[in-house]
């Protein structure tokens, strides 16, 4: 006697499923969006017709999967080279922060080559077309076209033929295959799969927006992610014109290359040498500042990081930081006050970094140290002097990677000297390199005693 099919239950919000009834989602961790859905029926599939045989791998063509350039080269250094034909490509980011203005430049640049579509699901065509005025971003070869449904998306590529299809955004499409609210689980997950499904039949490059929750990463369906074939990151500070690309994930080249853009009211200008955005220009060192060199993917970045120490009558002294990892602030301010004997348990101590970077890597702890060590003593650091090193819990400086690579772009912005981890890579010519063992003896060689009068 055939058994019943099994019930199952499905999350809302990331599609994540389960036998049994539970009243928070084990993936997404949301409460109260697992639902009962009914077990599929199980079938005999049966073979049908295939569209092209199966070749061996050695009689491919692999002319036309060659990436085709953007003209947009920090996009292009990111992606590997550019865009694929066939290739589906997820470009994710906070609202505001400049997707949609990125891609019509990316479209119009684009449209130099061949035809392009951009279809858009939350503006007009005519809101559209302003921005690409104001940008100047207009091109005879680039359509537009305000859709919601996918089915009326491939009759505009019928159309047009487009090189390059851009979906502004995948959530508000909706297919009428299946139920669902534009930007539930289903449709977003029927939506992306018709998409992928056209890209990967005509050759089309295809490129989508994606939107993000609160804690910022990509609404839908975790398996949207797992569809596409690049996921790129837009990231910014909304004070802040820097925006950064970074890619999560590409099948078609590396993941760890990162794009500098500049957003500004004539629209997204690439940066080549973003180095200078991250430093203040000053006729003398102050107290509390110490220069580092960061690595965001394979491109050096010199960047400045800040301290200042104040006294404080609170019973708990403050701990503010921007643009810092807030847990390694809070370690390193632990490492100076038990192994470099610096006083700062009973005082507030503010941290950050100049021009809205982020900084996140081991690499900038020690700057961060020297950095607030000279703010206890009313110190400054030395003129032309970086630091690098990630510091350990007891007081030790760990040799970090990249170190050549670090002080040849300290050296290139015009930097002498360099107090890095002990047995490091080989030095740079023309800059000089202090290597020291632990936090102790850095603060002692960048922050000498003063002599007394």
């Amino acid at each position: 006697m055939a058994k019943p099919p099994k019930t199952t239950f499905r999350c809302a919000e990331c599609g994540w499923t389960t036998l049994k009834w539970v009243g928070r989602c084990g993936e997404c961790q949301a409460w109260g969006t697992v639902d009962e859905v009914g077990a599929p029926a199980t079938e005999v599939i049966a073979p049908s017709r295939v569209s092209t045989p199966a070749l061996p791998i050695t009689e491919i063509d692999v002319e036309a999967a060659h990436a085709a350039p953007t003209g947009l080269d920090e996009l292009d250094r990111v992606l590997g080279g550019g865009v694929v034909p066939g290739g589906v490509m997820l470009l994710a980011g906070e609202p505001g922060v400049g997707k949609s203005t990125l891609l019509l430049e990316v479209a119009a640049l684009a449209a130099d080559s061949g035809p392009v579509l951009y279809v858009t699901g939350e503006e007009s065509t005519g809101q559209v077309r302003l921005r690409a005025e104001r940008l100047g971003a207009l091109s005879s070869k680039l359509f537009l076209a305000a859709e919601t449904s996918v089915s009326a998306v491939v009759s505009h590529v019928d159309a047009v033929a487009p090189r390059l299809l851009i979906v502004d955004s995948v959530q508000t499409m909706v297919s009428p295959e299946v139920a669902g609210v534009p930007g539930g689980v289903t449709q977003v997950r029927e939506v992306t799969g018709a998409l992928i499904r056209l890209a990967k039949e005509r050759g089309i490059a295809v490129v989508l927006v994606g939107h993000v929750t609160k804690d910022g990463s990509i609404a839908g369906p975790r398996l949207l992610e797992h569809l596409v074939d690049v996921v790129l990151q837009f990231e910014g500070d909304r004070h802040s014109q820097l925006r950064m690309l970074r890619a999560a994930k590409n099948r078609y080249g590396p993941t760890d290359e990162i794009g500098c853009f500049e957003l500004s009211d004539s629209g997204i200008i690439g940066l080549p040498d973003p180095s200078g955005l991250f430093l203040t220009r000053r006729n003398e060192p102050v107290p509390g500042t110490c220069v580092t060199v960061t690595l965001e993917g394979r491109r050096p970045l010199i960047a400045e990081v800040q301290a200042l120490v104040s006294a404080s009558n609170l019973p708990a002294p403050r701990r503010a930081t921007s643009g810092l990892d807030t847990g390694r602030v809070n370690m390193v301010m632990a490492v100076l006050e038990r192994r470099a004997g610096v006083r700062i348990a009973n005082a507030d101590v503010f941290s950050s970094t100049v021009g809205g970077v982020r900084l996140g890597e081991p690499a900038v702890d020690l700057a961060l140290a020297l950095a607030t060590a000279s703010s206890v003593k009313d110190a400054a650091l030395p003129r032309g002097v970086i630091a690098i090193g990630e510091v350990g819990l007891a007081g030790d400086v760990r040799a970090v990677s990249g170190v050549q690579r670090r002080l040849m772009e300290a050296q290139r912005l015009g930097f002498t000297q360099a107090i890095v981890p002990k047995h490091s890579e080989e030095p740079v010519e023309g800059i000089e390199t202090i290597g020291i063992e632990d936090l102790a003896e850095g603060i002692r060689l960048a922050l000498p005693a003063r002599r007394r009068s």
